[in-house]
């Protein structure tokens, strides 16, 4: 499964892009010939991304944080100019050893709104203005199976994934005639750093590689042939 010129000097932001899917989803993307800027809060991880890829942009800031909201898109702006499409990949999985409901903290459930919903809400007001203008652009939320079943101790998580689903659907129905497109995913079971802290025992055999989840979505967008509603990868 090969990427199309589709992505050719298509403008892309990548939150939570230093590791996992996102850092997949920026390496094949540069490869396909788009410009891409990620976003990560770990200024090594950054500098070590941009060292083996020159041509990404790097930003460092943290999407939970309401005050960081506007300098990462002017950063974004300044990087990319008017971004085409944005990945909402960024995701905080509440507190670990994960927990059940009744022993979460709220703190704990209040970050991982503010990162997985309030986070991906924030950017996403600001990027859709141009894209409305240019009645183009693509905004890609990355969901989990967790926001449809219900996983025992994964409560957090669940609920702002399940929450980060339905913003997409209602964003996709109040712009359905702009020519913007909405799409929340589940890219599967990934063998990740997010994976290990949640289930450390995990077989990684059984699991999807960054690199095959990210190869699959750039060709479900690629199809153009997609809704808005919650769709599985595996």
């Amino acid at each position: 499964m090969k990427t199309l010129i589709y992505w050719k000097n298509i403008k892309i932001l990548i939150t939570g892009g230093t590791s996992g899917l996102g850092r997949a989803l920026a390496k094949q993307l540069v490869a396909a010939g788009a410009a891409v800027a990620v976003l990560g809060r770990d200024k090594a991880k950054l500098l070590a991304l941009k060292e083996e890829h020159p041509e990404i942009k790097i930003i460092q800031g943290d999407i939970s944080v309401k005050e960081d909201i506007h300098r990462i898109y002017s950063e974004a702006i300044e990087k990319l100019g008017d971004i085409d499409v944005l990945f909402n990949n960024a995701s905080s999985l509440g507190p670990v050893p994960l927990r059940l409901l009744i022993d979460t903290d709220c703190e704990d459930f209040s970050r991982a709104l503010e990162t997985n919903v309030m986070g991906a809400f924030r950017l996403t007001k600001l990027v859709l203005p141009s894209m409305i203008l240019k009645r183009t652009g693509v905004v890609v939320n990355i969901s989990s199976d967790a926001a449809i079943q219900n996983y025992p101790t994964w409560g957090a998580y669940s609920i702002s994934k399940s929450a980060l689903d339905h913003l997409t659907a209602l964003f996709a129905a109040e712009l359905e005639k702009t020519g913007v497109r909405f799409l929340a995913v589940d890219p599967g079971d990934m063998n990740t750093e997010l994976h290990r802290t949640a289930v450390p025992d995990a077989n990684p055999e059984g699991l999807f590689t960054p690199e095959d989840s990210a190869m699959r979505l750039l060709h479900l967008l690629e199809t153009e042939k997609y809704s808005a509603a919650h769709r599985g990868l595996r």
